[in-house]
């Protein structure tokens, strides 16, 4: 196990609590505020009102809804910007609709915590069948230990307060999701004493640091080619710096995951771009697999991350770093930090080759020529909204085409791109758009989003439009799940067409754009950037239309899957 240390936690207000007793649900939104949450998202309910009329009241902000699960996609894309996101639901209808977004957010370690307000401890003697009830008054809590890190019920007011500190800090340090079940006739009670805040900090074991940066200065010494690939943990843990610092002093060259797309500035002088395996640009995956010295940092190889499974990376010429582990070739460190190893490896002053930049491909680095008459496809689309992205924008991707093809887009800053790229749930795009709205309002956000996805979680665009944020989503309406047509045709892939075109004004704000040609595109485009409300376009493609990494990802994997 990593060696840990107690003490007192002097950045987070671990100081003694104020002469004012506070309650257990007084206490929940104090340190949630200590964590720098400024808004909560959710739906009410009877078992949860009563801490509901106390958010209310707070500095903190509740973002109300359409759906639990949506308010789960907001609350991880508010954390995966913020540093920690907050849903607050009522017991089991509530609670149970979130499983879905949790358990990406688990997969796709995401800070959020999941407050559930429960029946209250008076009520539960003899079983009785309260509604909402299933099985028994477990069962919830049951579930959500086996997609959270760490889970606490406030039923002691002895403990409480501890337990609500063991579970966000639980949050912060693994970046997974956590759960607090509040039975509602514990939020006003006020516990017998509240110990001040100590938080149990994780160090590196010093002989092992020291030795792994040992062997890692001197294989990159002895290298002539060496690559950094940057996963999502840099963001996670907040290691941009620590990254380019390395990169920079070295320079080494850096490519990133899928999942890790935008952990950097696309446009530094050293991004090479996304390595995907077979499924990424050749001369990408040429330039990566060809290294002499790999340092894996904060990446996890997914089936996505690897190209299913056609990325060829030799383990013997690897340096693998994450918060989970450490191996360098084929020796294993224990109790090693990430960021320590960043942070110790760019302090010895390594020195290796000088590699040449691989240069951006000709096609890319070519100005868009609008082309007004043309029919519209993906791969223009792409190729315009790239022209349009600036550092105030911030894109997210739903899954299949949507996110296969943003992947070509050019991020200008870090943590500008959000997609589902491991755990990949469909619906995301929406509601996670209004998440990173309310983490960044200055911002403008833009969802890239199949038809078949968004008639799940489409309707989040209202609370888009209720909260007045700068908004555009681009509907790519192929008439049904065109991702699953080239892995495995079949009429259970086609959707009932929409108007989509015209729920903003169903939704009671917004405008919307319907287009089939580039000129189109480009002319609605144009409109809803300069809009600053939200804007739908309505994208129609052809059914056969796919980018070219959906192609590659298809010829693979449809013989995984139809054998």
């Amino acid at each position: 196990m990593t060696l840990i240390r107690s003490k007192r936690d002097h950045d987070q207000a671990g100081q003694d609590l104020p002469a004012k007793a506070e309650s257990i649900g007084d206490y929940l939104i104090r340190r949630l505020q200590d964590y720098g949450v400024h808004d909560v998202f959710g739906i009410p309910g009877d078992y949860v009102l009563g801490f509901y009329s106390m958010l209310e009241h707070s500095p903190i902000r509740v973002i109300g809804c359409c759906k639990e699960d949506h308010a789960g996609f907001a609350a991880d894309a508010y954390a995966r910007i913020n540093g920690l996101g907050v849903v607050c639901v009522t017991y089991c209808v509530g609670g149970l609709s979130l499983t879905n977004s949790i358990a990406g957010a688990y997969a796709e370690k995401s800070p959020v915590v999941v407050i559930s307000g429960s029946p209250g401890l008076s009520e539960r003697p003899n079983n009785p069948l309260l509604h909402h009830k299933v099985r028994d008054f477990r069962t919830q809590y049951e579930v959500f230990e086996k997609i959270c890190v760490a889970c606490a019920e406030l039923n002691d007011p002895h403990t409480a307060c501890r337990e609500i500190d063991r579970v966000l800090d639980a949050a912060v340090r693994y970046k997974r999701p956590v759960y607090i079940e509040l039975p509602r006739d514990m939020v006003k009670v006020v516990p017998p004493q509240a110990p001040a805040y100590r938080k149990a900090e994780p160090v590196s074991n010093p002989e092992a640091l020291a030795e792994a940066v040992a062997e890692t200065k001197r294989l990159l010494a002895e290298a002539k080619r060496p690559i950094i690939i940057a996963g999502v943990e840099i963001h996670r843990f907040a290691l941009q710096d620590q990254l380019i610092a390395l990169a920079e002093a070295t320079q080494i060259p850096i490519a990133a995951t899928i999942l890790g797309k935008s952990v950097v500035s696309e446009k530094h002088p050293l991004y090479v771009g996304l390595y995907e395996g077979a499924m990424g640009l050749d001369e990408v995956t040429k330039y990566v697999e060809e290294s002499d010295l790999t340092l894996l940092l904060g990446a996890f190889m997914t089936d996505i991350n690897l190209g299913i499974n056609t990325a060829n990376l030799d383990p013997g010429k690897c340096v693998y770093a994450t918060s989970e582990q450490l191996r360098i070739r084929h020796h294993h460190f224990h109790d090693v930090l990430l960021d320590d190893f960043l942070r110790e490896l760019t302090a010895a002053k390594p020195h290796t080759a000088v590699r040449p930049v691989l240069k951006k491909p000709k096609a890319a680095a070519a100005p868009f020529v609008l082309q007004p008459d043309a029919p519209l496809t993906i791969a223009r689309l792409i190729a315009r909204l790239d022209e349009s992205l600036d550092s105030d924008t911030i894109v997210i991707s739903d899954v299949g085409d949507s996110l296969f093809s943003t992947t070509e887009l050019t991020m200008h800053g870090r943590t500008e791109y959000i997609g589902p790229a491991y755990y990949t749930s469909m619906g995301f795009a929406v509601p996670a758009s209004l998440g990173a709205s309310v983490a960044r309002p200055n911002e403008r956000t833009i969802a890239v989003v199949g038809d078949g996805a968004f008639q799940m979680t489409g309707q989040e665009l209202s609370t888009l439009i209720r909260h007045k944020f700068h908004h555009i989503c681009i509907v790519l309406d192929n008439k049904g799940y065109g991702t699953e047509r080239f892995l495995h045709p079949g009429d259970f892939n086609e959707i009932n067409p929409w108007q989509y075109h015209k729920l903003p004004e169903v939704y009671g704000g917004g405008k919307g754009y319907e287009v089939r040609t580039e000129g189109e595109f480009d002319a609605a485009l144009k409109a809803a950037w300069n809009d600053h409300g939200v804007s739908l376009i309505q994208a129609h493609l052809s059914v056969t239309d796919k980018s070219q990494a959906l192609g590659r990802l298809a010829e693979r994997l449809s013989k995984k899957i139809t054998g």
